[in-house]
């Protein structure tokens, strides 16, 4: 199939019945430096950017990011926001601002030190630390914070993406339970003796579950989170549907009794 704007957009009005499409990401579509004093805007070299600037460009939409660009404070409103691409707008990119501690734990410790190794299972030993740990929850709090502040009562799918925001979704959805929340886990998952060693586990996990649709690239990495999960929770796990089932009650976010649906190739790879 081509995809073409009219067909997204027409696809975009089916699937999501008027809901607003935001998307969530460590790094921003566009970003603004300085170059010679002048301000440029580029767009990062990113499989993900490619695949998901094209949708929003042709839906609408919110795109939120990490604003790491030298010349990104002095491009957006009151509201860290702005209207992107800068020759055709067509989106609202807002940008959240991080510390160089927050970035340093949150990015470059408990994320890339700690969980790309450890679901990469590599022969780097991760590397978990509690000051990095801190960071990443204090970040997935200030992602949180900006969404929903930005979307206030609309209904509205958050698509989140990748291995950064773990915790981001059970924070949504303890704040508004009706919004639909997705993620894509653009990195394996290991098996259930690896992911075991992560001394916040269960805190990933509990996470990762109140999304409404989870995805990942292979049904290897399905089944491994599957299995990770029906070993570390109480919850009923069905492999036959890939659907993980929590209790009514059983936590803050669980109005109803609600399940969880895993995917494999619910984004493709760019």
């Amino acid at each position: 199939m081509n995809w073409t704007d009219t067909l997204l957009q027409q696809t975009a009005q089916e699937k999501l019945h008027g809901m607003r499409l935001v998307v969530i990401s460590n790094r921003e579509p566009y970003l603004h430096i300085y170059r010679e004093r002048e301000i440029m805007c580029e767009q990062p070299a990113s499989g993900m950017v490619s695949g998901l600037d094209p949708i929003l460009r042709a839906c609408g939409g919110l795109w939120v990011a990490h604003g790491s660009g030298t010349a990104d404070r002095d491009m957006v409103d009151a509201h860290d926001c702005l209207r992107v691409p800068p020759h055709d707008p067509r989106y609202v990119l807002k940008r959240v601002w991080l510390t160089k501690e927050e970035e340093a734990g949150y990015y470059y410790g408990f994320a890339n030190e700690g969980l790309w190794p450890l679901c990469h299972v590599v022969f780097t030993r991760p590397r978990f630390e509690l000051l990095d740990w801190t960071a990443y929850v204090r970040v997935n709090q200030k992602f949180a914070h900006a969404v929903l502040r930005e979307i206030q009562d609309d209904p509205a799918v958050v698509w989140i993406q990748d291995y950064h925001f773990a915790l981001l979704p059970q924070l949504l959805k303890e704040a508004r339970p009706d919004l639909v929340v997705a993620q894509f886990w653009h990195i394996p998952w290991p098996n259930p003796e690896a992911f075991r060693i992560c001394p916040w586990k269960q805190e990933v996990l509990w996470g990762l579950l109140a999304n409404d649709l989870l995805g990942f690239h292979l049904r290897y990495h399905c089944d491994n989170f599957l299995a990770t999960v029906e070993r570390e929770l109480e919850v009923r796990v069905d492999r036959e549907r890939l659907s993980v089932f929590i209790t009514t009650g059983s936590k803050p976010w669980c109005v109803h009794s609600r399940s969880s649906r895993i995917s494999p190739g619910f984004h493709s790879k760019q």
